[in-house]
């Protein structure tokens, strides 16, 4: 009888693809049948557990999450307690569908979902498991109650699961609550109740994220209908963070956020007092009323004046990027020594290790934040617009120049941080201008009368040994050492201690409906990745789009073969090579490419190639 149960429940499944299921073509869980039968490519009658994870599979998985954790669990055991007598059981879930906290109902119904593995560590992504409660709610990021033989795969019939999904203190998908009943008795209306609950609980831990995370600010709630929304902010009354609801509500972007909007665009203090309670009358950006709204103050000493500097959460970026890397814990620490003084910093790393996402890192951590984060590739801009580009020029400076003129980046970044990325590839010439800008503070435009004052920091970076370079008189020695104010490594991928986490938190940003098989796993953590993390970034990506049943094979991995060092290192060494051998020879070339072995006209295409300035 069980398995003509489970017969008649796969033959209904299937009508689904020709939209004959006697449920409503439309419908959220028809839709995600099609889903799992014509993206997932899943059996609606395969057997079996889901996907469990090892113990240290279950820590590593768990680790980027323990904060959430730890905020969340008066919550998750509240819930469990109410519900706990109805046979539910409570789950917390990463984003990838991956159950990380457990709690069970009573002995008597704690033995199904045992026997059945649902429990921590065990995966229900809707791309492997089907439709499910946990696995829907995340693809779709909606709540959902799955009840009984709405589930995809015949096996799951006999339960029935509701679910929220959860999200963090910048909106984004953290994960999801899940409770899972597996008792004939209740009733759809009772799971749908139960739906509530965990809806309205799940708010709450939303709440608790948000609180803890910006525990150092001001918090004040936006009233809707919806539920109250949050809104952070520091001393000077500039937001620094939104929940989702408040986002909505107020119509906030990152950038809105990032750039540190005023508050007083959405509240209308009544008060100068900010003690905790005190009533605003909130509007939206279009300045239509919200209601009134509540501030609390900072979790801090009540006795320490509020002070923008004392919040430590702005490095939360820098501290992400250095991950478990001891050498980049020490690097960040550094920096939060440092502070916001006026020092340069220099990146060094090689192609793709991400150094202009840690300099903007720097920039966001600093008292310079608000204010603009301009960008320059020296590599990358032909040398003869390098000039114009840098400093800037009047009207009619040159042939071709705009009719206005060009403030240039220097001046666009004032106030603000200039990132000049390849700093190694800058010709010589330019080296002393941007050193004479450095030394006065001032830039002179081409073409100009009289200069233009600056207010810069600089973050510089390179794959090159500017060091070596200047010994051999291919980078200004000077210009160094002003560059040079802190020097912080970026490790090569192959290199950092933390590398498999990287690899798998990289995995879950890239192809998250995926999972990643022994063997694909395995030949991630054996590459040497040349091409560093933007290399992974795009091999993952890939991956996603080819990797069939949602499960990544070694032979959706794009992995050319390598077994040597990285071109840029090759060309820094060739670079090096010629420079010191100029130097060597008072800058003569017929006598350093007798020296090199070179023919003359082998050595000058080289020279030209690698723009190495000669006195010849």
């Amino acid at each position: 009888m069980a398995s003509l149960s489970a017969s008649n429940h796969v033959a209904r499944v299937l009508s689904v693809a020709n939209h004959v299921a006697d449920v409503d073509a439309s419908s959220r869980i028809a839709n995600s049948w099609r889903r799992c039968l014509v993206n997932h490519k899943l059996d609606p009658a395969r057997q079996g557990p889901p996907q469990t994870l090892t113990e240290a599979e279950i820590r590593n998985v768990a680790e980027p999450m323990e904060e959430t954790i730890r905020l969340v669990t008066p919550e998750l055991d509240d819930l469990a307690r109410v519900l706990r007598d109805a046979g539910y059981c409570v789950n917390l879930a990463d984003a990838g569908a991956t159950m990380l906290f457990s709690r069970l109902p009573g002995e008597a119904d704690a033995r199904m979902f045992l026997d059945w593995k649902i429990y921590t560590g065990s995966n229900f992504a809707e791309a492997c498991e089907g439709t499910n409660g946990l696995g829907t709610a995340l693809a779709e990021q909606k709540p959902i109650l799955v009840h009984r033989d709405e589930h995809f795969r015949a096996q799951w019939h006999m339960f029935s699961c509701a679910v929220a999904p959860l999200f963090d203190q910048a909106g984004r998908l953290a994960g999801a609550v899940n409770i899972t009943s597996c008792r004939e008795d209740l009733e759809r209306a009772a799971h749908q109740l139960a739906l509530a609950v965990t809806m309205e609980a799940t708010r709450r831990m939303e709440g608790a994220i948000f609180r803890g995370y910006f525990r150092n600010a001001w918090i004040a709630t936006v009233p809707g209908d919806g539920g109250s929304g949050l809104v952070a902010y520091d001393d000077d009354r500039r937001i620094v963070g939104a929940c989702r609801s408040a986002r909505s509500l107020l119509g906030l972007t990152d950038g809105m956020i990032a750039s540190g909007i005023d508050l007083s665009r959405y509240v209308r203090f009544d008060h100068h007092a900010r003690g905790a309670g005190e009533m605003v009358e909130l509007h939206d950006g279009d300045g239509r009323s919200l209601g009134q709204g509540h501030v609390a103050p900072p979790v801090r000493a009540r006795s320490q004046a509020p002070r923008r500097d004392a919040q430590v959460d702005r490095f939360d970026a820098l501290h992400r990027l250095a991950g478990r890397d001891p050498g980049l814990i020490r690097s960040v620490k550094r920096l939060r020594s440092i502070g916001d003084h006026n020092l340069p910093v220099l990146l060094h790393g090689e192609t793709g290790v991400g150094k202009d996402v840690f300099a903007r890192a720097i920039h966001g951590a600093s008292n310079r934040a608000r204010n603009t984060y301009v960008a320059l590739n020296c590599a990358a801009m032909p040398e003869s617009l390098i000039d114009a580009e840098l400093f800037g020029y009047e009207a009619g400076a040159f042939t071709g120049a705009r009719r206005e003129g060009s403030k240039g980046l220097i001046v666009q970044a004032d106030g603000g941080t200039l990132f000049l990325d390849e700093i190694g590839d800058m010709p010589i010439g330019l080296q002393t201008r941007l050193l004479r800008v450095l030394e006065n503070r001032e830039v002179w435009p081409l073409g100009a009368l009289k200069p233009v004052a600056v207010d810069i920091r600089l973050i510089s970076a390179t794959h090159r040994d500017l060091g070596r370079m200047a010994e051999a008189g291919a980078f200004r020695a000077d210009l160094y050492f002003r560059l040079r104010g802190m020097e912080v490594h970026l490790p090569a991928l192959r290199e950092r201690a933390d590398r498999d986490d990287i690899i798998r938190q990289i995995a879950r940003e890239e192809a998250p409906s995926c999972r990643l098989s022994e063997e694909a796993w395995l030949q991630l953590a054996a590459y040497p990745f040349p091409g560093n993390m933007r290399q992974l970034r795009h091999v993952l990506r890939l991956a996603g789009c080819t990797a069939e049943d949602g499960v990544i094979t070694a032979a959706d991995l794009d992995l050319p073969p390598f077994g040597g060092r990285t071109e840029p290192d090759l060309e820094a060494a060739e670079r090096a090579t010629i420079v010191e051998a100029l130097h060597k020879h008072g800058g003569r070339v017929t006598e350093a490419a007798r020296a090199l072995k070179l023919s003359r006209a082998t050595l000058y295409r080289k020279i030209k190639q690698l723009k190495i300035e000669t006195a010849q």
